[in-house]
């Protein structure tokens, strides 16, 4: 019955922004809410689920969204003609320089092996620098004001989405065979500086998604407005409604957006929750709980571990797909350790860590809260102000602090939640 009751709670919020505001705000917050619930349900896993505590959820989102551009962008012949297989080659190689040294590094006796593996890093920096310098170079000269970058396959934008859980998946791996053998502040600590690294990739490599330059215009999954709004049908139908083509065609885009998201938030938190009650789920709890007696057992820990970050980044990278996708572009300086590392714990921490529907409902909740505290924070102040002079410092100071409103609010949630219910509003059970 809580639990209802919080869920029926949150729709009544939204309903109440549609009633009160406008169905198109309400719609906004119903589609990201969507978005984080997944992002939420994915660190959920890491940390509900086995202890894991990763702050780098930024880049793993990041991630996702890259794969938008990779996937669903139409390829640039000049660029791939100019430099595109040597960039690829260049890749290649440093691929192999890698895996040069690491087989150095096995099967070299100890004497030697730390001077083969400088040796070959040393060499193979050189050599792959002095073939990606130029390719890159070439693929960036090629009409930088409107591409500059190779682009990406030109498929579906649909399929961009598991690709972006893939391509987080990949990297969660590479982190944690390297990373989840320390203890949890050091893994904390790894994972938010290869999250920065991601980030400063994105921004620095126009090759690869035009860095600051930002990639907009993404394909959509739903109809454009435009394109409703030159529908006779269509405006036949909003008339009989009583909206004009603008307002419902803008409503049918968020609709479908959000119809999309919640099929794919449905689909995982059903295989969530079978995980969650499945032997492998118990096990999980198990090593969370003790790892030494888990160990003890024959249990595989850092395996699992392994296992669990992988499926969690996943998750964070496809939410990270869908947020791009809903976008309509990628820009990379909107990617900030606040909004997609710090909220979402907020979101887990609220909703209830180790319970699938307690991170969903957080989802919901705290993006509610961000996106209303604002405008809510702008009334407040305004009628506090109402008498105060034009030219008082008090009143612009009040006035300008309104947009620090959202971190308070997050404080003070955060303090609340943790006094009266620290387990969360929906608790493990």
């Amino acid at each position: 019955m809580r639990t209802v009751l919080l869920f029926a709670l949150v729709a009544l919020l939204i309903l109440g922004t549609g009633v009160l505001q406008s169905w198109n705000t309400a719609l906004v917050i119903l589609n990201m809410g969507l978005v984080s619930a997944v992002m939420s349900l994915g660190v959920n896993l890491q940390w509900g689920l086995a202890g894991l505590f990763n702050v780098g959820v930024m880049g793993f989102v990041a991630t996702g969204g890259l794969a938008v551009v990779l996937v669903s962008m139409p390829p640039v012949p000049e660029a791939w003609s100019a430099g595109g297989a040597r960039l690829i080659g260049a890749l290649v190689l440093g691929m192999a320089v890698i895996a040069a040294g690491v087989a150095a590094w096995k099967r070299l006796p100890r004497g030697w092996r730390g001077w083969a593996l400088a040796a070959i890093l040393l060499a193979g920096f050189f050599v792959y620098r002095a073939v990606l310098d130029p390719a890159v170079g070439a693929v960036e000269d090629v009409n930088p004001a409107a591409t500059g970058y190779l682009g990406g396959l030109g498929l579906p934008v649909l399929l961009a989405w598991p690709v972006g859980g893939l391509l987080a998946a990949g990297v969660a791996w590479v982190i944690g065979k390297t990373a989840l053998g320390l203890r949890s502040d050091y893994l904390a600590i790894a994972t938010l500086g290869i999250a920065e690294i991601i980030i400063a990739v994105l921004k620095n490599e126009d090759w690869l998604a035009r860095g600051v330059k930002n990639v907009i215009g993404l394909p959509r999954p739903v109809p454009y407005e435009i394109d409703l709004q030159n529908d006779a049908a269509f405006v036949e139908r909003a008339a009989g409604l009583g909206l004009d083509p603008t307002t419902a065609s803008t409503l049918t885009v968020k609709l479908g957006y959000g119809l999309l998201f919640a099929a794919v938030l449905i689909v995982l938190l059903v295989l969530a929750q079978l995980a969650l009650n499945s032997p492998w789920g118990r096990m999980m709890r198990a090593i969370r709980d003790n790892e030494e007696a888990a160990e003890a057992m024959g249990k595989d820990v850092t395996g699992r571990h392994l296992q669990v970050f992988i499926l969690g980044s996943a998750l964070c990278g496809l939410a990270g797909a869908m947020m791009t996708t809903l976008d309509g572009q990628l820009v990379p300086t909107t990617y900030q350790p606040l909004r997609y590392t710090f909220l979402i714990w907020v979101m887990v921490i609220v909703g209830g860590s180790g319970n699938n529907l307690g991170a969903v409902l957080g989802g919901f909740l705290i993006w509610f809260l961000w996106v209303q505290v604002e405008p809510i924070g702008q009334a407040i102040m305004g009628f506090v102000t109402a008498g105060m002079a034009e030219d008082s410092a008090l009143r612009d100071h009040l006035l300008g602090s309104v947009q620090h409103m959202r971190l308070l609010t997050m404080g003070l949630v955060l303090l609340v939640v943790l006094r009266f219910a620290p387990r969360g509003l929906l608790p493990e059970r």
